[in-house]
């Protein structure tokens, strides 16, 4: 049992009725997991606002409330407590609950259009080889040292970061990587956290069908480095546009990271093949498995970030030779017949173009380079005809087919996409809305030493139709069909 008072520390409160002396179970903002002596904190979300739940949160036993409107029913024996924002108070009062995690260990949170999952993915396998215990919290999974649970968010509630940063702290974790979405930061999620340390990878055409226009996009990303302690490092890429804006105004000893022009860390490429690359790194050459320009770019975040956090530059750089690339990410087979299939989660139309010039840079030529994409239903729609005109522009052949509809009509993205495409290019595309089968069609047209990419799921594992999630995973059905060709 915890005491309401408590916390309620650093909430910005503006009236109380009640007594905040009582004793409560738990804090939560869904109604229905509301039991007795709970606190409801009422969030006002896209699609339902918490406020009109509070009478069913009493009746299944609240004695607290939190919400920025007071009811016009005040129920006896219920503390109501009104606040500026109920998301920043949640942040907060989560924190406080848990007796505020992110100060027991180091906690570095990774912002960007792309590249996320794979610098904290890969900064939690460098840790756990340099010998730490390490946690993650990201789009693919939630790592707690050797333990796994299932993600359902890029960056989850309130509650749920502060209830797995202190199961790390129980398990003796000393270094957490966690992947910040701009959503996260819009909702206050990762308020009250303490960072140590934030990562900027880039800024391209994404979550425009949140935001209302690019630049509230890029504000959000920045008020995370804004937020930053004085103690805690700042790392941007300053090769994108946008990496010294994020530096701005932040407070945090700043550090940049690039491929073309000068910075703290710095990297050239000297070989890229399908194998990976072979990096200089400030005057040291390192071999990594991982492929393609835009991964030495979240190499270099890497290994920056590993030296700010102590690590010795020569370890860093022989355990960044020793790491496997993130699922779902440039994962890469080929078939018994020499047809590579590539699976990318690329579902922005500046990391579908980083992908395809990246297969250009290391393909002879001889062989075509068959894509397979769509886009996601009730989501952005002005990148639909931008990703149907880069497949058809970079590949030989592109087959449009449905990503997770949702509860969208998928032959109208499949429109959208479709007016992307130039008059030139419309010889080279098919359309073919069943994914299996525009996976199975790519997998029939290529010949020996032909190249498919199936980009925009990645790691998923399911395909949502209607509201319904259907199992569905790209790398093992291409593996099925291609197995099946050959035999």
């Amino acid at each position: 049992m915890k005491i309401l008072k408590d916390i309620l520390y650093k909430v910005a409160i503006e009236s109380v009725t009640g007594s905040t002396d009582i004793a409560i179970h738990k804090i939560d903002f869904d109604s229905r997991k509301i039991e007795e002596n709970d606190v409801f904190i009422a969030i006002r979300g896209t699609l339902s606002d918490g406020h009109d739940y509070i009478e069913k949160a009493i009746q299944l036993g609240a004695t607290a409330i939190i919400c920025d409107t007071l009811p016009g029913n005040i129920e006896k024996g219920v503390t109501y407590i009104q606040v500026k924002d109920t998301n920043t108070a949640l942040a907060f009062m989560a924190a406080n609950y848990f007796d505020n995690p992110s100060g027991k260990l180091k906690l570095v949170g990774v912002t960007g259009t792309n590249g996320k999952t794979t610098i904290a993915s890969l900064l939690f396998q460098l840790f756990q080889k340099a010998g730490f215990k390490v946690g993650l919290l990201s789009t693919v999974k939630i790592m707690v040292d050797e333990t796994e649970y299932k993600a359902t968010h890029t960056t989850p509630d309130s509650i749920t970061i502060n209830h797995y940063l202190n199961e790390m702290i129980e398990a003796g974790v000393t270094h957490c990587f966690m992947e910040v979405s701009s959503h996260g930061i819009h909702q206050k999620r990762t308020e009250a956290l303490h960072f140590v340390g934030g990562i900027f990878t880039n800024l391209s055409h994404d979550h425009l069908d949140y935001h209302p226009t690019f630049a509230e996009y890029r504000d959000v990303k920045k008020t995370f480095f804004d937020s930053l302690p004085k103690t805690a490092f700042a790392l941007s890429n300053i090769d994108d546009k946008n990496g010294t804006v994020m530096l701005q105004n932040t407070v945090a000893r700043k550090l940049t990271y690039a491929l073309k022009t000068y910075a703290d860390f710095k990297a050239q490429i000297l070989e890229s093949q399908l194998s990976g690359l072979l990096l200089k790194i400030n005057d040291n050459e390192v071999w990594v498995k991982l492929i393609g320009t835009f991964n030495a770019y979240n190499i270099l975040a890497i290994y920056g970030t590993a030296i700010e956090l102590g690590l010795d530059s020569l370890e860093a750089l022989r355990l960044l030779s020793d790491l496997e690339s993130v699922s779902g990410r440039f994962q890469y087979i080929v078939s018994a017949g020499n047809v590579t299939a590539i699976v990318d989660y690329a579902h922005t139309p500046d990391a579908l173009e980083n992908v395809l010039k990246t297969i250009d840079d290391i393909r002879t030529k001889n062989e075509q380079l068959i894509t397979v994409v769509g886009c996601g239903g009730n989501r952005d729609k002005v990148k639909r005809p931008i990703m149907a005109k880069i497949a058809s522009d970079l590949s030989d052949k592109a087959i449009l087919t449905s990503d997770n509809p949702r509860n969208e009509d998928p032959e109208v993205i499949l429109d959208e996409m479709e007016q992307g495409v130039d008059a030139h290019n419309y010889k080279k595309i098919l359309r073919i809305t069943d994914r299996k089968q525009a996976i199975k069609t790519a997998c029939q047209l290529a010949q020996p030493n032909d190249i498919i990419l199936i980009a925009g799921k990645g790691h998923e594992t399911y395909q949502e139709i209607n509201g319904v999630r259907h199992h569905f995973d790209d790398m093992e059905t291409v593996k099925e069909i291609l197995e099946q060709l050959n035999k």
